[in-house]
């Protein structure tokens, strides 16, 4: 069973807004002003994107930026955290 999967049973009553491809990265769920939303790993999401589409380091930093964690979806958008500097596989 995926994260992804086994939040969606532990919180069956919440519209958990997810990022596709991301499934991964997810680290968790955050309650903020009566709305639970996902945490993604800004790290892992990065890492994803350079194993499975085979972008750079910098490529990939760019691509998550401006077209991942700059989306904003509603009130339910992801939470992304920035633990790069936590990271020691890089």
């Amino acid at each position: 069973m995926s994260k992804l999967d086994e939040l969606i049973e532990w919180y069956p009553d919440e519209k958990l807004l997810s990022a596709d491809g991301f499934e991964d990265a997810i680290i968790g769920v955050c309650y903020e002003k009566g709305v639970h939303r996902l945490v993604y790993s800004k790290t892992k999401c990065i890492k994803v994107l350079m194993d499975r589409d085979g972008m750079s380091y910098e490529i990939a930093l760019e691509f998550f930026d401006f077209n991942v964690e700059g989306a904003y979806v509603g009130e339910q958008t992801p939470v992304w955290v920035d633990d790069e500097m936590f990271d020691n596989e890089q």
